[in-house]
């Protein structure tokens, strides 16, 4: 497996005191729907195995992330405007953001409730800039 070269930061809410499981269930919907958006760009086939299919010579993040092992970072922010800050920030980059509204049936007293996003795989010199000061989940 090759060293880690591209990164999927995950940045959460942290004033939301959210129970483990819904944490990983959020940062999960947002990884995974960021991933998907992504290979739907750039119209990435899947193989046989399911895996993607990369020309030899792409250097996209994408394609480095997968061939090293999906490396992913969690962060936080303490607030609803502060996560949306990062997800603007990132959709001013031109960056996929998969910024997750949870319904608010389990938690959050019924009231949708954004909780978290991702970012789709992105080299540390892209991604760094938005999230690079903050502090690890």
């Amino acid at each position: 497996m090759a060293a880690y070269k591209a990164k999927q930061m995950i940045v959460m809410r942290r004033d939301l005191k959210m129970r483990k499981g819904k944490i990983a269930a959020q940062a999960g919907h947002a990884c995974v729907d960021a991933v998907l958006k992504a290979l739907a760009a750039r119209g990435t086939t899947l193989g046989e195995d399911g895996e993607p299919v990369f020309a030899a010579d792409d250097d996209s993040a994408l394609a480095a992330w997968f061939s090293a092992g999906v490396a992913k970072v969690c962060v936080y922010v303490d607030g609803e405007e502060a996560l949306l800050d990062v997800a603007e920030q990132g959709m001013d980059e031109g960056f996929v953001v998969s910024l997750v509204r949870d319904a608010g049936i389990t938690e959050f007293h019924g009231e949708p409730t954004y909780t978290c996003l991702a970012f789709e795989p992105l080299f540390p010199e892209q991604v760094d800039p938005i999230t690079g000061d903050l502090p690890l989940y």
